[in-house]
């Protein structure tokens, strides 16, 4: 038996707005509440009263599905105007699915390329550092440099060396003494002490250092100083003139000065001519006195010693005045063993011409 509370006649028919509904519920649209479907309960049979007919069939609910599914499209299209943020469905339409969001899309089907979003934008790399934008690349490995060839060019030719003795020598010697290569006045004669003052030159110069003079150092040495003059080129001696001692003051004399180191010529007080001299060292000192010349000889080599001792004026036993090719080369860094040795070689040549056999000799201090 059907309730007949419900409302509800199974013919699926809406009901008026805003009207109660038998069943004391409120329709929407006239649809009706899911709790407003028929109720199947059917009163128990009384024990005391026979049982009615079996064949009295139940309602028949193939009937009432078609109301079922208009209620569940009621129910749906009320939760949609309640929501108010999706669109509404025309009655008896299928159930839409729900929009899927980009993000899901993209995660669910790889093969679709997302929407650009701020996260999504390509990230750029980022800049280089300055350190590594404006370093200078590194070096390429230095390669090794060929040795150089040794040079073909012939050495230059040597204009003087040591044992040369000519007047380019005494000009060598004066002009070197202009720039402070060589202390003394010149001799003419190329020694030991003129080859050191050339090799000071050379090295200053940055020439090679030989001792010799080819032609590029004296062509550096010619530019680098002045024509000597005639008193730069023979002085009368290395060293100023002492007073003469009262004993030089008449007559012919040889006025020879150990403080002084200089050989005098003089002839009645007046000076001929001058010139440098050293003496025998303390083992063979040079006598002093007053003596006269007893035996002059030219090209005379010494029979005690077996050396040269060329214009010698001899005046007290073995000892003499003579030129000593080791004083001109060496010059005070010797000593004689007794005379008295002269390095200008010229002047003493002229003083052995003027000086004659008689002529007085005095040695003193």
């Amino acid at each position: 038996m059907v309730d007949t509370d419900s409302g509800w006649d199974g013919r699926g028919g809406r009901g008026s707005r805003g009207t109660r509904d038998t069943g004391g519920t409120w329709g929407m649209r006239g649809a009706r509440a899911p709790d407003a479907l028929p109720d199947r309960r059917v009163a128990a049979p009384d024990r005391g009263v026979a049982a009615p007919d079996s064949r009295v069939a139940a309602p028949d609910l193939r009937a009432a599905l078609p109301g079922r599914r208009v209620a569940a499209v009621s129910l749906v299209a009320l939760a949609a105007l309640a929501t108010g943020c999706e669109p509404g469905t025309a009655t008896g339409a299928p159930e839409a699915s729900p929009p899927v969001r980009p993000t899901q899309a993209a995660a669910s089907s790889p093969t679709r390329t997302a929407p650009v979003t701020e996260d999504a934008k390509p990230r750029t790399a980022p800049p280089p550092s300055p350190s590594a934008s404006t370093s200078p690349p590194a070096p390429a490995p230095a390669t090794a440099r060929p040795a150089p060839e040794p040079s073909t060019a012939p050495p230059p030719r040597v204009l003087m060396r040591t044992g040369s003795e000519s007047d380019r020598v005494r000009e060598l010697q004066a002009r070197l003494r202009q720039i402070g290569h060589f202390g003394r006045n010149p001799t003419g004669y190329y020694g030991s002490v003129t080859a050191d003052a050339v090799r000071s030159f050379q090295a200053k110069r940055s020439l090679p250092v030989t001792g010799s003079t080819d032609e590029v150092t004296w062509q550096r040495l010619l530019a680098m100083t002045r024509v000597p003059k005639a008193a730069e080129l023979r002085p009368p001696t290395e060293r100023p003139l002492a007073a003469p001692d009262e004993r030089c003051l008449k007559g012919r004399v040889l006025c020879i000065s150990k403080n002084s180191r200089t050989l005098a010529w003089m002839i009645d007080g007046k000076v001929v001519s001058a010139m440098d001299v050293r003496f025998g060292s303390e083992y063979t000192p040079t006598r002093e006195g007053v003596f006269e010349v007893f035996w002059k000889s030219r090209d005379h080599v010494s029979t005690l010693y077996d050396t040269p001792m060329p214009y010698a004026l001899f005046f007290s036993g073995g000892q003499a005045v003579h030129y000593s090719a080791d004083f001109a080369a060496n010059g005070y860094g010797g000593a004689s063993h007794g005379c008295v040795n002269v390095r200008d070689k010229k002047k003493v040549a002229a003083l052995f011409d003027q000086v004659r056999t008689g002529d007085k000799v005095v040695v003193y201090w």
